[in-house]
């Protein structure tokens, strides 16, 4: 049996442990920066953006998780859940706890009138995209994930008014803040 809940403040060692070992899985094993103190924020700060929920065995023991958060379709006009991570414990795989958890996060989207759940796997993961395929998930064919990250974001991010875009540093947190003040 799964139980499925959303994670507490108690659950951030062991998320941040699955973080570590899906890094592992997917041959990044020293990409990981996130801290506790980050993913606490992150998860239950003033205004959390991403959440997570867990699965656990009738014992109580986590197994797994996934890491979520919400995007936006412009052609549905509402939003999506954006699935960031999904993963479950090696000794657990096969006992139904991956399918719970992208079950709950597929009923919370229906039951918010959200449009769809996406989320992006490695093409080498071979028995993921097996399984996602036999929930009923199809994969995006004709779409590349693009990333600006590193070097290539700061060159880019930090170009400014002197690139001759018009673009100025604190233009985004200051429309935000301009918003909310309304």
């Amino acid at each position: 049996m799964t139980v499925i809940r959303p994670a507490a403040p108690h659950d951030v060692p062991a998320i941040l442990q699955m973080i570590h070992d899906l890094a592992v899985y997917e041959k990044e094993p020293d990409a990981v920066r996130n801290t506790p103190a980050m993913l606490t924020e992150a998860l239950f700060g003033e205004h959390p953006g991403v959440f997570a929920t867990m699965a656990e065995n009738a014992a109580g023991d986590v197994r797994g998780f996934a890491l979520w958060f919400l995007n936006y379709s412009t052609w549905e006009g509402v939003h999506g859940i954006y699935l960031e991570d999904l993963y479950v414990r090696p000794e657990a795989r096969g006992e139904g706890h991956g399918k719970a958890l992208l079950q709950y996060l597929a009923a919370t989207a229906v039951e918010r009138g959200y449009a769809r759940v996406e989320w992006s796997v490695l093409d080498w993961n071979e028995p993921s995209i097996n399984f996602y395929k036999k929930l009923g998930a199809s994969p995006m064919e004709e779409w590349t994930t693009f990333r600006l990250t590193g070097a290539a974001l700061e060159a880019f991010g930090g170009a400014g008014p002197e690139s001759g875009t018009g673009v100025r540093a604190g233009s985004l947190a200051g429309s935000r803040a301009e918003a909310a003040r309304g």
